[in-house]
């Protein structure tokens, strides 16, 4: 026996389809699916309520004039955090529609999910260490796979992992926080994959921040509770009379920074690295942000002054710039270097010279600029006119001359660790710096158009076209071949985690 039922979409957009009683719910969006020319999604009853994918038609007691909503949610993709070395390459990991998650770069590093695939079903997020990935379902359950070194075996700790809200991730660890405020840690044990230490503290935790080897959590009091690597921020006990009515919390990596909520600003980690800003801390008041070099810190205070500490060699001083240190509204930063847009579109920068902190070569481009992005050694500079200024390290992308008259209508950059990767109003990509990096993507040129999104790795970038056809280039270990993962994405958008 078959009944007809209706689908639509929340456009408005539907499909009348008959189904066999014993058809399951799964087939019956897949043809849902191809019939709409959309991607993988769910279907959901009139009254919203989720149909369970193994069910029979009959079992979901479905009947003849019934309408269901297919909703195709946006497609995320997350990615590990490897370093370009043959150490610790990356993978990627994208959630479609439907809640299921493919998977593509190195296998080791979360890029094979064959052991956990059963269970990578209904996700709605994925956070990713430097070589794990951790999935939180609808159910709050969570799914790990890749290196267990880095947090992707989660057994230990795998019937606590219920009713979770939210993962935070260091390198090679990771950080539940539960609903009802509680934390469950796992990964490596000496650099935050062990909290027994503080466990009985751990409680009503609103927000978990982390350095490469160590955690910071705040609780709803804005106490805070810390973890891991003690010379990395795992130990806050010098300052922890200090830490109060904490707001939120940045870090680099080796040191934390929390601004409380009268302004002041509390640091700890490794001394030199920003875990001490004595010598700044009068100045540090009513401070509205915090941005971070990869060991030092620039503070943006109200009136937009900027107070800098950490490494000299990072961005750590900035004497030499502060009386153009005005009306600060954003500050970006390169390994060691800051860059910072001002209320008239100007720039002013600092740091180690090469890796972007002298811009001078380039000082009189740099008006307009509503936004930048960096790599590890560059930064890259769009103006009002969509064109691109460029700076740093040539190889890096701070020297964009062979491409530059394509800059032209530019509206978002994304950065590898040595290239950049931009798209233009048309949809079509502009990419420059290392090749091996993403910085050559002549062998898939073709395919790049109409993008709307990109994502990268350390090594590696990844295209989302409006019809949700995915194009990947650079090093295939760090997530620049995607070809296993063509049949799936479908898609529309993709969101960055």
């Amino acid at each position: 026996m078959s009944v007809s039922i209706d689908i639509h979409l929340i456009s408005g957009k539907s499909v009348p389809l008959e189904a066999n009683e014993d058809a399951t719910v799964h087939e019956l969006s897949q043809r849902a699916q191809s019939a709409l020319g959309v991607g993988r999604g769910r279907l959901f009853t009139s009254s919203g309520d989720v149909l369970d994918t193994a069910a029979t038609v009959k079992r979901a007691r479905l009947q003849s004039g019934d309408v269901l909503m297919l909703h195709v949610a946006q497609v995320r993709v997350a990615t590990t955090k490897g370093l370009p070395s043959p150490i610790r390459p990356a993978a990627c990991a994208a959630i479609l529609g439907d809640g299921s998650v493919v998977t593509w770069g190195d296998p080791a590093s979360g890029g094979n999910t064959s052991a956990a695939q059963d269970w990578l079903q209904d996700v709605r997020q994925v956070q990713a260490s430097a070589g794990a990935f951790a999935a939180i379902r609808t159910d709050g359950s969570v799914v790990t796979w890749g290196h267990s070194s880095y947090g992707g075996d989660s057994s230990a700790v795998q019937e606590r992992l219920q009713n979770v809200l939210h993962i935070q991730a260091s390198s090679d660890a990771f950080a539940a926080i539960r609903a009802d405020g509680s934390v469950v840690t796992w990964g490596a044990v000496g650099t935050g994959g062990n909290s027994r230490e503080v466990q009985n503290r751990l409680q009503k935790v609103q927000c978990i921040q982390a350095t490469g080897t160590a955690f910071a959590a705040i609780r709803s009091d804005g106490s805070v509770v810390t973890w891991g690597l003690a010379e990395f921020g795992g130990d806050s006990s010098k300052v922890q009379h200090r830490l109060q009515n904490v707001q939120h919390i940045q870090a680099n990596d080796a040191a934390f920074a929390a601004i409380c909520g009268d302004g002041s600003v509390v640091t700890w980690g490794t001394v030199d690295k920003g875990g001490d800003s004595r010598d700044v801390q009068e100045r540090l008041r009513s401070v509205q942000q915090v941005q971070a070099s990869k060991y030092a810190f620039a503070a943006i205070c109200t009136g937009g002054t900027v107070v800098t500490w950490g490494d000299s060699n990072y961005g750590g001083d900035s004497r030499d710039e502060q009386d153009r240190l005005q009306n600060v509204e954003q500050i970006q930063a390169s390994v060691a270097a800051f860059a910072a847009i001002r209320a008239d579109g100007s720039v002013v920068t600092w740091g180690l010279p090469q890796c972007g902190g002298d811009s001078s070569k380039v000082q009189h481009r740099l008006r307009t600029v509503q936004y930048i992005q960096a790599t590890g050694g560059a930064f890259a500079a769009i103006r009002a006119d969509g064109s691109v200024v460029t700076w740093g390290i040539a190889d890096a992308g701070g020297n964009s001359s062979k491409v530059q008259d394509r800059l032209q209508t530019v509206q978002h950059i994304q950065a590898t660790s040595a290239a950049f990767a931009a798209i233009c109003a048309d949809g079509s990509v502009v990419t420059w710096g290392l090749a091996e990096f993403g910085g050559d993507s002549s062998k898939v040129q073709d395919r790049l158009q109409t993008v709307q999104h990109i994502q990268a790795t350390s090594a590696a970038f990844a295209a989302i076209r409006a019809d949700g056809s995915l194009v990947t280039w650079a090093r295939s270990g760090w997530g620049g071949d995607s070809s296993a993962l063509q049949d799936f994405v479908t898609s529309t958008q993709i969101q960055q985690f």
